[in-house]
């Protein structure tokens, strides 16, 4: 039994700036399921927007810009005072890493430097080369060692403490040793990122399964707008590596078999930069009629940027291209398909991460405070992970500082709790059938071909279906190995049990959204609805599936408009 008055449950941008906040406060603990340099957030590759106007093409850029452009992005399904809040904030937040030792890239002026991302006005997207991510959690991970906080690896939470309408707390299993163990906390921030391995093609690491999203789902918490699913348009053929927005930004074709550079049929003034639901939409309708390469991929050129600029700009897209690809970027393009990226939806919760569940937060990817709606503009990500982390930390030790010892009366519950997680344990390593990695792998298949880029009532009802029966067999199943340390079959029976729960509410969310937006496209109602769907989805869960209400999405200074590039 261990207590902390703040607890971080996740390692990336998110929970690191979350924690680094806290503790300026209080003592702080974070739990992750890997090294918090190994998560997700390493990945990100393109930058991270601000409306600095550092580069002559942005001089007249504002955050009323960048909150604009963010709002037309989402497809007006964005909360538009949290936009304004993340683009008001923008600004600091990355003068502030720059300040603890962030390397971002500059321009011959010596200021930060900008490039142009999709859906943006202007260039505004700072960047590290095209190791972005890396840059920023090496520098934030620094900041956790000055800060002294207590990080502890290879934890995975599997349970929230609910009591008496509170969160006290939460059960997590100690992969190195199988045990499990109660960390009561008067606040809890998880910070664990997006659902990507929902899909067979992901750009997400293995880590990416939404489980912690699910624990809160089941905790009582509401998800919303699960449905919202962003395809990037740009992964490496094979692989699903991630093959940055910043590629187009610094000016790279796409290209169909015939040569043509096609996103003039889509978007003809944005061409390549329109945003990303648009790209990948335009990328695999090409494919889909025939005019991609092996029915498979388009070509991504960026040999007309000479050598010298890619390996300037673009240094790791070229390793990942040459050493996971086979190809030289320099003098050949390289093959790229969509594949899954972000989930736009999440945890609902408020402009400082606060839950419907008193005493529990979220932040980053895992969270929807509602600044993507049903489309996230690269470069905002990484933004909204260090504005709302900060934010979350900083509401999370204000909460604990007013509570006291409270978390700490409650001993007993989180040992049932404890009890109650043993006996699941035991009960996954029966005699039931094997049939853990073929369920996830029927998940993942059904997911990508019937709630994936395009949409149907008819797909969508058979992906149902499916899920239904893949929980049953779900329930009937066992371990191979029932060994507990380092048994990570049972860790991804864990994760593949929250897994089916998050995969049941983003194909109902889809089902009953009658409309095309953003990321989700429905192929018998391809118009925008604002009349019956400018409202937000939320998911409760029930034992029979989730229980779907509505929301008002929150408009300030932008009616809806038609939304063109």
């Amino acid at each position: 039994m261990r207590y902390y008055p703040v607890l971080v449950i996740g390692g990336g941008l998110a929970g690191l700036s979350a924690a680094i906040e806290a503790s300026s406060q209080v003592e702080v603990a974070l739990l992750s399921q890997v090294h918090p340099l190994r998560s997700h957030s390493q990945a990100a590759q393109g930058g991270i927007n601000a409306a600095l106007a550092n580069v002559p093409a942005g001089r007249s850029d504002d955050w009323e810009k960048h909150a604009f452009d963010t709002v037309k992005g989402s497809d007006y399904l964005a909360d538009q005072d949290a936009v304004e809040i993340m683009a008001q904030e923008a600004p600091e937040a990355v003068y502030r890493l720059e300040r603890w030792g962030a390397a971002f890239s500059r321009s011959a002026a010596g200021t930060l430097d900008q490039r142009p991302f999709g859906g943006a006005g202007f260039p505004r997207t700072c960047y590290a080369a095209d190791r972005t991510g890396h840059v920023l959690m090496h520098t934030l991970y620094e900041q956790a060692l000055r800060h002294r906080i207590t990080v502890r690896s290879d934890w995975m939470v599997v349970s929230i403490l609910v009591e008496e309408g509170r969160c006290q707390g939460v059960v997590a299993l100690d992969i190195t040793t199988g045990k499990l163990d109660a960390f009561l906390a008067e606040a809890v921030i998880l910070a664990t990122g997006g659902a990507g391995r929902l899909y067979q093609r992901t750009t997400n690491a293995l880590i990416c399964t939404g489980q912690p999203t699910a624990l809160a789902y089941r905790a009582g918490v509401p998800l919303k707008d699960m449905e919202f699913i962003q395809f990037h348009p740009t992964s490496l053929y094979g692989s699903n590596i991630l093959i940055s927005e910043g590629a187009r930004g610094e000016g790279g074709y796409l290209l169909n078999r015939l040569g043509e550079r096609f996103m003039e049929r889509y978007a003809r003034e944005a061409m390549e930069l329109a945003p990303r639901d648009i790209v990948a939409r335009s990328i695999q309708t090409e494919i889909d009629e025939g005019r991609g390469f092996e029915g498979e991929y388009v070509h991504l050129d960026l040999r007309h940027l000479g050598r010298e600029r890619i390996l300037e700009r673009l240094p790791g897209i070229y390793d990942i291209a040459s050493h996971f690809g086979g190809v030289d970027a320099a003098v050949a393009p390289i093959p790229v398909q969509p594949a899954q990226h972000y989930t736009m939806g999440g945890i609902d919760t408020n402009a400082d991460g606060e839950a419907a569940l008193m005493g529990l937060l979220a932040a980053g990817e895992c969270a929807c405070v509602s600044v993507h709606g049903a489309n996230r503009l690269g470069g905002n990500s990484l933004l909204e992970t260090v504005v709302f982390g900060h934010r979350a930390g900083r509401r999370a030790a204000t909460l604990a500082q007013g509570r006291g010892v409270g978390a700490r009366a409650h001993i007993r519950e989180a040992d049932a709790l404890v009890a109650d997680g043993e006996a699941r344990l035991k009960a996954i390593s029966g005699e039931g059938p094997k049939q853990f990695p073929q369920i996830r792998e029927e998940m993942a298949r059904a997911m990508t071909e019937q709630v994936g880029i395009f949409r149907t009532r008819r797909g969508l009802l058979e992906a149902q279906a499916k899920l239904q029966e893949l929980r049953e067999r779900f329930r009937a199943s066992s371990l191979r190995h029932i060994g507990r340390r380092f048994n990570v079959e049972l860790v991804r029976a864990l994760e593949l049990d929250g897994m089916l729960d998050l995969a049941e509410v983003v194909a109902a969310g889809a089902l009953a959204r009658a409309e095309s937006r953003g990321g989700h496209y429905r192929l018998d109602h391809r118009e925008r609805d604002d009349q019956r769907w400018l409202r937000h989805t939320l998911a409760s869960y029930t034992p029979r599936g989730p229980r779907l209400r509505h929301s008002e999405v929150r408009l300030t200074r932008w009616q809806p408009e038609a939304r063109v590039y």
